[in-house]
């Protein structure tokens, strides 16, 4: 049964070029009692000035539209979209492959869910129901090597890694880190490799990654 009364659906929408996908899409939300099928659009762009853009409370972007596409319309629709309604979709970018360093440039842009387009159903709806109601969500397979901090004990870093560590956590490149502890960039290298040697990770993305997911900024599922 429909919860018209108490609450009404989310409606997700999506910008994706694969109709057989879209079709996908809709008849799994048919199958959730929170969440409904609004619009497909070929292109961010196109969505913005389609009558439906008022409409959605999740818009999925396909990566494979380009990473350029999909960063332009994040940065794009606080400005386009909030001139229509007081809110702007929580935007969930979806694709057969997400890097760590393209994950952190869209979470950092305003996107709100990370998932593999080979994701299974029941992980598909946990991410659109989690950014419908507010929340942030990646699926943990994407960023296999942030999550794999969850059980590094940091106590075995230094004072000073774990003050790098920290810096970089906050987006702080090489440069700005020595300025900040009054070190020397390369003194700064070192601590980073150190600190991949010990946590496993192999990228600073990996630690700013995990950074935000220690805050409470986003949240993972495994997969």
């Amino acid at each position: 049964m429909d919860l018209e009364i108490g609450r009404q659906k989310k409606i997700v929408s999506i910008c994706e070029t694969q109709p057989l996908t879209v079709k996908g899409l809709q008849h799994l939300l048919e199958s959730t009692d929170d969440l409904r099928f609004g619009a497909a659009h070929a292109s961010p762009a196109e969505w913005m000035v389609s009558p439906e853009a008022d409409k959605a409370d999740v818009l999925i972007i396909d990566k494979g539209l380009g990473a350029t596409t999909v960063l332009d319309a994040l940065n794009q629709l606080p400005a386009e979209h909030g001139t229509v309604r007081s809110t702007v979709p929580a935007v969930v970018v979806w694709g057969m492959s997400v890097t760590e360093a393209e994950a952190l440039r869209f979470l950092q842009a305003g996107a709100k869910g990370i998932v593999r387009k080979s994701a299974d159903t029941t992980t598909i709806v946990s991410c659109l129901r989690a950014v419908s109601q507010g929340r942030s969500w990646m699926q943990d397979s994407v960023f296999r090597e942030a999550s794999s901090l969850e059980n590094q004990i940091r106590t075995d870093l230094t004072s000073r890694e774990r003050q790098v560590m920290e810096l970089v956590e906050q987006g702080f490149k090489n440069r700005e880190i020595a300025q900040e502890l009054g070190i020397r960039p390369g003194t700064v290298k070192i601590h980073l490799k150190h600190i991949f040697e010990k946590t496993g990770v192999r990228g600073r993305h990996g630690l700013a990654l995990n950074g935000l997911r220690q805050k409470g900024v986003i949240s993972l599922l495994a997969s």
